[in-house]
């Protein structure tokens, strides 16, 4: 099991960090208390509920993914609260800087399967969440937050330490033989460049797992959901300024000459967005 763990204590940021650009990921314990993780477990099955009602079985299916949750803040404005946690900010701005902004934020429900049934996804095979090499650029970051408890038996996320920032894709028996599952306590924060080789583990465990998902980019990567349209220049602009930078507000794209000569204070794109 991944033993990259370090409690919250006064040098917690130094080890994560230390671990992240050596091999590629970290735990970092005690970052959610209970209050929270009871309340995110209510939200993230209501908005399992609110997503399979608006989307349909049938296109959820064709999908093809395991219990993924997508733009869970426009069902629940309780998963915001994650984007306001110090522990995460505090790594976003020591690896992509202050001014980058939320890629993704996957709510994840991971079923449990019968021993030697769990399907083949792309989320259960080995994969990384940025595969782009930028000589050692870290361009993304991952903070996966165990809102239940990650064990062996429900499909603890497997990581395969020190395959990030590797111009070419191990060989498979490499990634199979080094994988190591990241057993950790509810309340934990796994950080990993995402350039790091992981997949999901099986879960057998008779109940489901849940998890959230975050991934943070520099500023000039494109979102894969654009959250500041899906939520409404109303509810971004309620939120704390850093907040709404991480949805995006500050890194639009201008569609007319009158948005594009607004005064600089006033400007979709703000400068020092890199």
């Amino acid at each position: 099991m991944l033993s990259l763990s370090c409690q919250r204590d006064n040098d917690w940021l130094d080890q994560a960090l230390a671990a992240l650009s050596d091999e590629g990921c970290a735990v970092v314990t005690d970052v959610l208390d209970e209050g929270l993780l009871t309340q995110t477990r209510e939200a993230m099955y209501g908005a399992q509920r609110a997503i399979h009602e608006a989307v349909g079985e049938e296109k959820l299916a064709r999908a093809g993914e395991l219990g993924v949750l997508r733009l869970m803040v426009c069902f629940d404005d309780h998963f915001l609260r994650f984007l306001e946690l110090p522990e995460a900010l505090a790594i976003v701005d020591s690896t992509v800087s202050d001014t980058a902004i939320l890629h993704l934020q996957n709510g994840l429900i991971l079923p449990s399967f019968p021993q030697g049934e769990v399907p083949a996804t792309f989320q259960t095979t080995f994969h990384q969440d940025f595969p782009r090499h930028l000589n050692g650029y870290v361009a993304s970051i991952n903070l996966f937050f165990a809102i239940d408890e990650f064990t062996e038996e429900n499909g603890a996320t497997l990581v395969v330490p020190g395959t990030h920032q590797q111009r070419d894709r191990p060989a498979d028996a490499d990634l199979d033989r080094n994988k190591l599952p990241v057993v950790c306590p509810a309340g934990s924060m796994l950080v990993f460049d995402s350039t790091l080789w992981h997949a999901a583990g099986a879960n057998v465990s008779g109940r489901d797992r849940l998890a959230i998902n975050h991934q943070f980019t520099r500023s000039f990567i494109k979102q894969q959901m654009d959250y500041v349209r899906a939520l409404g220049s109303e509810q971004v602009l309620a939120q704390e300024p850093r907040t709404q930078q991480l949805l995006g507000w500050y890194t639009r794209t201008p569609t007319s000459l009158d948005e594009y000569y607004r005064p600089p204070e006033e400007r979709l794109y703000r400068s020092g967005q890199g």
